[in-house]
């Protein structure tokens, strides 16, 4: 898997537009990350984790952090669109001071949600246990 690009370049892109704050639009995103992160408490709690859930736990985690993710850009008056839009999201990270660790895990969960929906990739509760860990971490990072 390739490095993801600098912030600043998918800016010079065209990718990552600069426009005014959006406060109202930030403070929805978070709400929606919050709703979805106590769903995911919930689903855990009542279903556990298993290899039927995996994917859909994947793909929850990675909503939750991308909805934080883009709170903070429209926050800041970014806003993403077009192709490579969900990596520049991803590029982003680095600006809140994500690791490059966090950037890399962040890149991975993104090309494998992709995998989930158009190739019907399937993942193991392990790996289902990871993500959610590392959705707490950043969650609570955040809240």
């Amino acid at each position: 898997m390739r490095i993801v690009k600098s912030f600043e370049e998918f800016l010079e892109e065209g990718v990552i537009k600069k426009g005014s704050n959006d406060v109202e639009r930030a403070r929805s995103m978070l709400s929606e990350a919050k709703r979805k992160f106590f769903i995911l408490q919930n689903m855990v709690d009542r279903l556990g984790i298993d290899d039927t859930n995996a994917n859909d736990y994947v793909e929850y985690c990675y909503n939750i952090i991308m909805f934080l993710i883009r709170a903070k850009m429209y926050e800041q008056g970014f806003s993403s669109v077009g192709h490579g839009a969900h990596e520049a999201e991803v590029a982003f990270s680095r600006k809140l001071k994500f690791s490059e660790t966090e950037v890399r895990l962040l890149n991975k969960l993104r090309y494998f949600r992709n995998g989930i929906l158009y190739y019907g990739k399937q993942f193991d509760k392990e790996y289902a246990e990871i993500v959610i860990q590392f959705t707490t971490k950043i969650y609570t990072r955040f809240i």
